[in-house]
């Protein structure tokens, strides 16, 4: 067993790393498919990601290992609770880049691992070291100071944060009990209700359906953004089940990083000096998150 940790640690951490960098792009393929409305959007991410889902099981052959997993009412358990979470993460993303507001999204995420960590605290029994707490000191004061540059909480962060942090924990949960690509079609399939409905409901507004009636690339781009909800669901599946919780919220820094970057460079979203400092006190508690991280890597193993 021992001579296998290395390479799943490594095989881990290149599956998470890819997984990250994907989500961190997403804010320029949804401002593409902007002529839709965001619900339109993450109904067809739904239904093209279940397509993808089913695809791969057929190509692995896999249709038999679902079943185990529908008779454990345990596991069955937290793929529901994994499928509530990210579907309120997919579509509060979506409104927040539809209405310009990807900066604030981007603070969801980089405050993500401090939201992991407690989640630790609460739920796995972790206990947190000085500078852990430190660090979730430094996350709180910042959203106080973003609430009051907002005007108000800043909700689509915490929302983000806290979901995406309790489908981390549901993953981390499973155990590896359920394959990456078995966990994002029960998940997917659970959701596609879901997508009819809000595309029945869509289609009864002034904006009505745009899948179709855009052209080939409108189309297609509905498609393509079904097709990386998939992949970097399925490798942040492999990933889980190799890398430590710790290790998940440290590699969650890179889509942030982009996010941001892109508000910045690209959508020129405004950041007055209260939303520096705010931003600031975040980066300074990661830093802090980081440099506990490496010397608690550092420090001898104790039996």
């Amino acid at each position: 067993m021992k001579t296998q940790k290395t390479p799943d640690l490594g095989r881990g951490f290149s599956f998470g790393l890819s997984a990250y960098l994907i989500w961190g792009s997403f804010p320029l393929v949804i401002s593409l498919l902007s002529f839709a409305s965001p619900f339109e959007v993450v109904a067809w991410r739904i239904i093209f990601g279940f397509a993808v889902a089913v695809a791969l099981i057929a190509i692995t052959r896999s249709f038999k290992d679902l079943l185990p997993v529908l008779r454990q009412p345990k596991l069955l358990g937290w793929l529901i609770a994994s499928t509530f979470f990210i579907m309120i993460n997919w579509q509060v993303y979506v409104i927040a880049v539809a209405t310009h507001q990807i900066v604030e999204s981007s603070l969801g995420y980089f405050i993500n691992p401090l939201v992991t960590i407690l989640l630790a605290v609460v739920f796995l029994k972790e206990k947190l070291r000085p500078l852990q707490w430190l660090a979730v000191g430094f996350g709180a004061t910042a959203v106080i100071v973003l609430s009051f540059d907002y005007g108000r909480l800043p909700w689509l962060a915490l929302l983000l944060a806290a979901s995406f942090a309790i489908y981390g924990l549901a993953k981390n949960k499973l155990g590896g009990k359920v394959s990456a690509i078995n966990s994002f079609a029960i998940e997917s399939g659970l959701l596609v209700p879901v997508a009819a409905i809000q595309l029945l409901l869509v289609s009864g507004t002034s904006l009505g359906l745009t899948f179709g009636t855009i052209g080939f690339w409108g189309s297609a781009g509905f498609m393509l953004f079904g097709l990386l909800t998939a992949v970097p669901l399925i490798f942040f599946g492999i990933a889980a089940k190799h890398l430590p919780l710790s290790y998940i919220g440290f590699l969650q820094y890179l889509t942030p990083v982009m996010q941001f970057s892109l508000a910045l460079l690209v959508f020129h979203e405004p950041m007055p000096a209260a939303r520096w400092l705010g931003f600031g006190l975040v980066w300074l508690g990661l830093a802090v998150l980081t440099t506990d991280m490496f010397k608690s890597a550092r420090a001898p193993k104790t039996a």
